[in-house]
């Protein structure tokens, strides 16, 4: 099937991780010229690096404004990004024993990260007219989910408030772009993998 995406430049946050080196790895396989972001996992991104050829590669914290910002400005012209950076918690607390601290974290990593990616992105694409934003959320953030409050209202608000927010601001300055979410299930990845029963999978 012809995607039309030879040859464009992209983006992938948290690509150290389980979806966002999937996602690399099918934007690649689509002739795409790829941005390969990372927090922590320097050796995964390196790796993934020999393993697609040419990609670039830059850590960046994505929950701090500066860093977010040096990571676009680094990129450069980008015609898609897909936003994947985010963490799932570990430890199931229901909301009478969860700190305000993991609530906070969680949400900087989740929401404000996406935020600020998205915010960096469409600032191009109000210069160029053109581009295509995906970002990740979550079946949680579509049905909520137990001991994990904190994480699904993040991705609640990705889901909603701020895909619905964003598609209405920037046909103003870009009537053809494009802005998307997608809500995964379980994934089997490096940060899910000591929460789930190997004999299930």
């Amino acid at each position: 099937m012809e995607t039309g995406l030879q040859g464009k430049r992209v983006l992938v946050t948290g690509a150290s991780g389980g979806i966002g080196s999937a996602c690399a790895r099918a934007f690649a396989a689509e002739g795409c010229e790829l941005v390969l972001h990372f927090h922590r996992g320097r050796d995964r991104v390196e790796a993934l690096q020999a393993e697609l050829g040419g990609a670039t590669a830059i850590g960046a914290d994505l929950t701090k404004e500066d860093d977010a910002e040096r990571l676009f400005a680094e990129a450069g012209r980008l015609d898609v990004c897909a936003a994947v950076a985010g963490v799932w918690p570990q430890g199931d607390l229901p909301v009478w024993e969860l700190p305000l601290e993991r609530w906070e974290e969680t949400l900087r990593a989740n929401l404000t990260a996406t935020f600020l990616t998205a915010r960096g992105f469409l600032r191009g694409v109000a210069q160029s007219g053109h581009g295509s934003l995906v970002m990740i959320a979550s079946t949680a953030g579509l049905f909520g989910e137990a001991g994990h409050a904190d994480y699904a209202a993040a991705k609640s608000g990705i889901a909603y408030g701020l895909l619905l927010s964003l598609k209405n601001e920037v046909v103003r300055v870009a009537p053809r772009a494009r802005i998307n979410v997608v809500c995964p299930g379980w994934t089997y990845s490096p940060m899910t993998r000591g929460a789930i029963d190997e004999e299930l999978v």
